[in-house]
């Protein structure tokens, strides 16, 4: 009885630990989630997202590919739901999802803040990489783009996409 008593407890102080931690990670700003929210909900009524995003340079797919070719160093984000990305993504990109970013912060960490990172997701109606880039910029990273045509214009210009996961 006092073994699984002490059991139990030690789980319980797993569980508070594990908790504060979640909960002190997604500590964002009210104002930033508010920008979120409503991005988030511009894209469920499939309104446009805005053209750019302040502190954000937008680039387009021409950009992008002519980087890739000349083998210039970025790192592409996919912003999008990993379902979409294990289905089809652009050659080259990283998974990082908007939801897992609000949910830690940390998953950041590995890039540097003068990195040039490149987001996008399913185009102009996508709320998922505007999200992401007022994300990055909050946290400090200074060289964020945004490809707000996203995916699908990738696609129609027939750049090269993999399917599965990197």
């Amino acid at each position: 009885m006092l073994r699984k008593t002490a059991i139990a407890l030690v789980c319980l102080a797993f569980a508070v630990v594990g908790f504060y931690n979640l909960a002190s990670a997604a500590d964002w700003p009210d104002a930033l989630i508010k920008e979120v929210e409503a991005l988030k909900a511009a894209g469920k009524d499939k309104k446009d997202m805005p053209a750019s995003i302040s502190g954000v340079k937008n680039i387009t797919g021409a950009e992008i590919k002519k980087m890739m070719d000349e083998k210039k160093k970025f790192v592409l984000m996919d912003n999008r739901l990993k379902a979409d990305y294990d289905k089809e993504h652009i050659a080259g990109a990283v998974l990082l999802t908007v939801d897992e970013l609000l949910k830690d912060p940390k998953l950041a960490d590995k890039y540097k803040k003068d990195d040039m990172l490149v987001n996008y997701c399913n185009g102009v109606k996508c709320w998922r990489s505007p999200a992401a880039v007022l994300l990055l910029k909050h946290l400090g990273f200074k060289n964020i783009y945004w490809y707000r045509d996203g995916i699908p214009d990738w696609i129609k210009k027939d750049y090269p996409t993999v399917e599965g996961k990197k």
